[in-house]
């Protein structure tokens, strides 16, 4: 075969791999399209101090503040516990940065969490619940420290954590690149997440879209993430004077299980289940959840 031939199946392949990749890439955007109408049916936002905030408010029973982990949402707030609305109200916000809510200018977690009590006194709530998943976990346990009086009970649900002690080197950033933050190169790199992260590659139509979230994903990735691990003695677990309920599997690639560990023997007032196996969506355990999370709730 001559050169100039192989240079024309080269180009041929790569062109057929284009818009296969393509026609891919468009299914699973239209897929989360889709998904994200039933959550954008039931938004509603409002003034804060530090701008806009949006949230979805659904069911009845005992309020429940829903903190999405990064790259999250709303939406993801409300899967948390979405499930659950006939036995609990939750109240889904989206944190700083994320789908319909403002990025305020040099924002502080203590912002954060000040924002969760003008939620609460904007939907007329004295006190609620905190379900932390993830990356929102530095808000979850700064609400609950700062705000006692506003929280029933903290639950720490596949959450960060702080470092047990302060550690010997600071990191500056913890998270994904901002040229990775956009539907196609998250879409592109969803392979990865498995063996990276523990999560099937379909994760990703549960994230995106990804046009809004950017702010809130590097906000995460440079302050969020990093704080709690810099600052542990601001995050003193030990500190805490609300229950806490614990959830965690311990095969959590992105929380490993062995700080969950040393915390659960530290913190007072704690119930702390440890699920063999889940990953760090704790999957295949929901029923043992709700059981845990029922008992703890009504007890």
């Amino acid at each position: 075969m001559k050169m100039k031939d192989i240079w024309i199946v080269l180009g041929v392949i790569i062109i057929v791999g284009a818009v296969f990749t393509g026609i891919k890439f468009q299914k699973v955007k239209k897929e989360s399209a889709k998904r994200m109408e039933f959550y954008l049916n039931q938004v509603e936002t409002f003034d804060t101090t530090f701008g806009k905030m949006s949230y979805i408010d659904a069911g009845d029973g005992e309020a429940i503040i829903s903190c999405h982990g990064i790259c999250g949402g709303f939406d993801q707030a409300y899967d948390s516990l979405g499930e659950r609305i006939d036995t609990y109200r939750i109240i889904a916000p989206s944190r700083f940065g994320y789908t319909g809510t403002d990025m305020p200018v040099q924002a502080t977690i203590e912002d954060q969490a000040k924002a969760y009590v003008e939620l609460l006194d904007h939907l007329k709530i004295d006190r609620a619940y905190i379900l932390a998943t993830s990356a929102g976990g530095t808000s979850a346990i700064e609400f609950a420290l700062k705000y006692p009086e506003r929280t029933k009970g903290l639950i720490l649900f596949c959450s960060a954590y702080p470092q047990f002690e302060t550690p010997e080197k600071e990191i500056s950033y913890a998270g994904p690149p901002a040229f990775l933050c956009n539907d196609f190169m998250m879409w592109f790199f969803s392979p990865l997440f498995q063996p990276l992260m523990g999560m099937d590659a379909e994760t990703i139509k549960m994230i995106m879209p990804f046009g809004d979230k950017k702010a809130g994903i590097v906000y995460d990735a440079k302050v969020t993430n990093t704080d709690m691990h810099n600052n542990p003695q601001q995050y003193d677990l030990r500190n805490l004077k609300v229950p806490v309920l614990i959830l965690h599997a311990k095969d959590d690639k992105l929380s490993p299980c062995d700080l969950v560990e040393k915390w659960s023997r530290e913190i007072p007032n704690c119930d702390a289940i440890l699920f063999e196996s889940g990953g760090h969506l704790m999957e295949g355990n929901s029923e043992r959840i709700d059981e845990e999370l029922d008992h703890f709730i009504t007890k």
